[in-house]
């Protein structure tokens, strides 16, 4: 099992795969089982967080689909002909002529220690294409860094409403927190497989740079 980009939900029947997609495929499969009066508990998690989701279930599987179906974002419907114009000083800048094409580039002020100016104007492009690069540089390592506090907590906050009380929950816990993907796999191996798959699936992001280092 893999997670993706897109916002998806997945529904539990006590340690068992009830159902996984859109919310709201996954609300009228919720639906359908409370309508069994299954005994297991019914829990619905987001993927990206691991937040678990209260279902308002009233009405029939049709009622349900429609209330929890997707609505076109804002950014994507049509434009409102009553809307505010841009004025001309927010309208695009007439077309250039031939030349150097525009790059979007700012000018400001940096204020830096004789010695770092020195050093960056030794590198390859100068201290302008120097700096850019390692600003790049620094957004990669902190977006990395990001994802994988969100896994982790995703994962955490999902192993303790499936598994909290599960044999080596302590354990499983711990590696996550550590990094240690090989131990985290470990400590699941006895679990319900759906619980299992899930929760590496949502682990995967955690331990991406901890196994990008002993690469």
């Amino acid at each position: 099992m893999t997670t993706s980009t897109a916002p998806g939900y997945t529904a539990f029947a006590g340690q068992r795969l009830l159902a996984r997609g859109r919310l709201a495929d996954v609300a009228v499969a919720v639906h359908a089982a409370a309508a069994r009066a299954s005994a297991a508990e019914l829990l619905v998690f987001d993927d990206r967080t691991g937040q678990q989701i209260d279902l308002h279930l009233g009405g029939d599987a049709q009622a349900v689909a429609e209330r929890y179906r997707e609505r076109p974002d804002a950014a994507d419907a049509a434009p409102d002909d009553d809307a505010p114009q841009p004025g001309p000083a927010q309208r695009e800048p007439a077309q250039r002529g031939r030349g150097r094409p525009r790059l979007g580039v700012t000018a400001r002020e940096v204020t830096l220690l004789p010695r770092h100016w020195d050093w960056l104007a030794a590198q390859p492009g100068g201290a302008s294409v120097t700096l850019r690069k390692l600003i790049d540089q620094a957004r990669k390592q902190g977006e990395a860094g990001m994802r994988q506090r969100l896994a982790r907590e995703a994962a955490y906050r999902c192993l303790n409403a499936l598994a909290g009380n599960a044999p080596g929950a302590e354990d499983a816990t711990r590696a996550l927190f550590a990094g240690d993907a090989a131990g985290f796999a470990r400590r699941l191996d006895a679990w319900p497989a759906d619980v299992r798959a899930y929760l590496l699936a949502l682990s995967a992001d955690a331990f991406a740079a901890s196994e990008a280092a002993t690469t």
